[in-house]
């Protein structure tokens, strides 16, 4: 199970940090990761990171820091700069086959709001 915190509501230019706590069995063999979906939109890839091999969408890079804490079972994304395009639900997410390929387990989504 993931569980994903930290969303809300900030002004264009803010900083929000969202934190994804996972439980029932240990993923630090495997890509964690974040996807948005905004409204009307299809669910998208931000970022994701395993044992020091990080990626990117490249609409975030320079932005957007994903960080483990694998003795926690976590996965943060510190997300800086942000802009209104950036509004969005934000799912943390779980891969066993790769940071592109299939991601197996999923959060429940937090709605993150950027005003302008």
């Amino acid at each position: 199970q993931l569980q994903a915190s930290g969303g809300g509501l900030v002004q264009d230019g803010g900083s929000l940090r969202l934190s994804c706590a996972a439980s029932g069995m240990t993923f630090s063999s495997y890509f964690m990761g974040w996807f948005r979906q905004a409204p009307g939109k299809e669910r998208g890839f931000v970022a994701a990171g395993r044992r020091g091999r990080i990626y990117y969408a490249d609409s975030v890079k320079g932005r957007f820091t994903i960080s483990r804490d694998n003795a926690k079972n976590t996965v943060d994304l510190q997300m800086n700069s942000l802009k209104p395009e950036d509004t969005a639900v934000y799912y943390c997410a779980v891969s066993t086959t790769g940071w592109n390929g299939q991601y197996d387990y999923w959060g429940q989504g937090t709605l993150v709001t950027v005003s302008s």
